[in-house]
C-alpha cells in the first residue's frame, strides 16, 4: 500500500472505517500508516504488525483493488 491508496481500518469496536494514507513509514517490526479518517481529516497513525494477522489494522479498500 502507498500514499493515495483508498483504505479500510480496523479500531476498537465496530466496523471497519474506510479512509486515505497521507504517509508511510516502515519499521522492522512492520509498517505505520498514517490515515486520514472522516473524524480525523489531517490523519491518526496505526501499525501493521509484520506476520501477525491480528496485528493488522490497515487493508485496501475493496474497490480499490
Amino acid at each position: 500500500m502507498k500514499v493515495n491508496d483508498r483504505v479500510t481500518v480496523r479500531t476498537d469496536g465496530g466496523p471497519r472505517r474506510p479512509g486515505k494514507i497521507l504517509a508511510v513509514e516502515g519499521f522492522n517490526e512492520g509498517t505505520m500508516y498514517l490515515v486520514a479518517l472522516e473524524d480525523y481529516p489531517l490523519g491518526i497513525w496505526f501499525f501493521n504488525e509484520t506476520g501477525h494477522h491480528d496485528g493488522i489494522f490497515v487493508e485496501p479498500a475493496a474497490d480499490s483493488a
